[in-house]
């Protein structure tokens, strides 16, 4: 896995040990943030704090911060998950501009001050199949840690059955050989 653009492209990173973390392919980041910078008007990158859910290696939230955004708060329940998403962001020297948090997705507290939050783009990849995405989503509103206008990237199986929670509106879903990349705006 690499990070695909920006001031760290080309750049290897790790993956935690063991299978509980399934990589998004870089294919499907690469398109994904192709995405962010053509495809939504009032959501931009540069100087942005985002949230990586779920975030295995950080990759996401590594990604973003090589394509311009200001600080990345990396949330798994993971030790391996969160020892190898410091390494990596220690291996781009990207350490200063990144939390990471160890907690429960789905049961999320109020988000501390070194989070910076409310992000303004947040991306959710959980395992495929757990029915992980509605509690986080509802939870990362609910708590603070995103606002109205806030984009949430959710990668999910092409398998799985999926309707935006209240108060999200579906604005984009694309799919990429397994999984299904879907674009949400949080609207109240």
């Amino acid at each position: 896995m690499r990070i695909i653009g920006g001031t760290h492209r080309g750049r290897n990173l790790i993956t935690p040990k063991g299978r509980s973390v399934r990589p998004t392919s870089d294919r499907a980041r690469e398109s994904i943030f192709n995405m962010l910078d053509n495809g939504f008007e009032d959501i931009d990158l540069k100087d942005a704090s985002v949230l990586d859910v779920f975030s295995g290696s950080g990759a996401f939230g590594l990604e973003a911060l090589s394509r311009g955004a200001a600080h990345a708060t990396l949330i798994d329940n993971s030790p391996q998950a969160l020892a190898a998403a410091k390494e990596n962001a220690a291996i781009l020297g990207e350490w200063r501009r990144v939390r990471q948090i160890k907690l429960d997705a789905t049961k999320l507290p109020p988000p501390p001050r070194a989070a910076r939050c409310p992000a303004s783009i947040a991306f959710l990849d959980p395992p495929y199949e757990q029915d992980l995405i509605l509690p986080a989503l509802l939870g990362m509103h609910g708590k603070g840690w995103i606002t109205k206008g806030s984009l949430c990237i959710v990668e999910i199986s092409t398998r799985e059955e999926f309707e935006p929670p209240t108060g999200y509106t579906l604005v984009d879903d694309r799919k990429y050989g397994a999984a299904r990349v879907l674009f949400l705006i949080r609207n109240k």
